[in-house]
């Protein structure tokens, strides 16, 4: 990646795709996703979770950048620090390695229950969100409710 371009949005891959991580902790990626990693500065990446529930791999480029904004923040810096310690807690950096999978950290599939599970990947603000099963469902019906009022209010906003 162009170091003049770090933190440039990469166009991200569309739709929710279930996987599953396996035995040793990797999760292996669609090929659009290593494709998406690979265009937002390469195999690596940083794995964590920012609220105990949905894992996220940011591209390092990424995580650069919001490491930027905590270590930097003056207006609420015990709130920033709360926020990169947990961070910490659960993260590490991984490599996508030659066949398309991400070694999770340990800890982290441990709080998050993915160890040996099915998960679902999804692109958002340039990174991918992994849910646990049960996460997934939550989302899922959170979703649901009142779709059609949901739709057909952003539908006034233009929505087609």
């Amino acid at each position: 990646m162009d170091p003049d371009n770090i933190g440039t949005p990469v166009e991200a891959p569309r739709g929710i795709y279930a996987t599953r991580v396996d035995e040793k902790g990797r999760v292996k990626l669609p090929v659009n996703f290593q494709g998406f990693l690979n265009e937002s500065g390469g195999p690596k990446v940083y794995i964590t979770s920012l609220d105990f529930t949905t894992a996220r791999v940011y591209p390092i480029s990424l995580w650069k950048l919001n490491e930027k904004i905590l270590n930097e923040s003056t207006d609420d810096p015990e709130t920033a620090e709360d926020i990169a310690f947990a961070a910490n807690v659960l993260g590490a950096d991984s490599d996508l390695d030659s066949q398309g999978r991400l070694l999770l950290p340990t800890d982290l599939r441990r709080e998050l229950k993915l160890e040996a599970a099915p998960v679902y990947l999804e692109c958002s603000q340039g990174g991918i969100n992994i849910y646990n099963e049960q996460v997934y469902g939550d989302r899922m019906k959170r979703a649901r409710q009142n779709l059609a009022e949901k739709v057909t209010a952003f539908k006034k906003k233009g929505l087609k």
